[in-house]
């Protein structure tokens, strides 16, 4: 038996399935899941509405899940604003959730998200959970925690751990991934906002990927 909140929102979204603009998401998306078709404005006007009707469950993390579980892309952009609303509400034992959900259904999306906004909060409010997870994350074999751990500092600015930034990138560098690759480039443009002498000269002095590069580099 689902949440009150999940039915709510799988009625509200059903209604507005169109199958014409979900052939197109789903091509987009390089056909890795269904999708209602529902376009971005409208999703946020609906989920706006839904959190109005509904207000935020207090078991939210019981709704993220059933919202995770669901087969069509949108559900999963609900539960990730969601996530945005109860961060205040971050506890330590949150992370294994945020693991859970980078770990499963991933896909640059969701990935993205979780990595700059929940991990960055989670790791932000409680600093002592880089120590547990960094390292952890950055030597096991999934790709999408390695990203986690190159972007979670994508919002911290002035109060970025550049040591760790730049270690960080130093293990993944010779990754021939993809995504990997584009997730270093894009971790240093955004710290180059803030030091971009200490971007440029890492750059100059550290061998990588010429996409890495391309993306460091992009506003420098």
């Amino acid at each position: 038996m689902s949440h009150s909140f999940t039915d709510a929102a799988v009625l509200l979204l059903t209604a507005q399935a169109n199958r014409d603009t979900a052939g197109p998401m789903e091509a987009y998306m390089k056909n890795q899941f269904p999708f209602l078709g529902i376009k971005t404005p409208l999703r946020r006007e609906l989920s706006k509405r839904l959190f109005r009707e509904q207000g935020i469950p207090e078991d939210w993390d019981v709704v993220v899940r059933e919202l995770w579980s669901l087969p069509e892309r949108e559900y999963q952009y609900i539960a990730l604003d969601l996530l945005e609303k109860v961060k205040k509400r971050f506890t330590p034992e949150h992370l294994e959730l945020a693991e859970e959900l980078i770990t499963t259904k991933s896909w640059w999306d969701t990935v993205d998200y979780l990595a700059s906004h929940t991990v960055g909060t989670l790791f932000r409010l409680y600093p002592t959970l880089i120590l547990t997870s960094n390292e952890h994350w950055l030597e096991g074999s999934n790709m999408w925690l390695q990203r986690t751990a190159l972007l979670f500092q994508l919002s911290y600015k002035d109060k970025t751990n550049q040591e760790l930034l730049f270690n960080n990138i130093r293990f993944c560098v010779g990754s021939k991934e993809f995504f990997i690759q584009k997730a270093i480039g894009w971790s240093l443009r955004e710290y180059a906002k803030t030091n971009p002498d200490a971007v440029r000269h890492f750059v100059e002095m550290t061998s990588m990927a010429n996409l890495s590069r391309r993306e460091a580099l992009k506003h420098l």
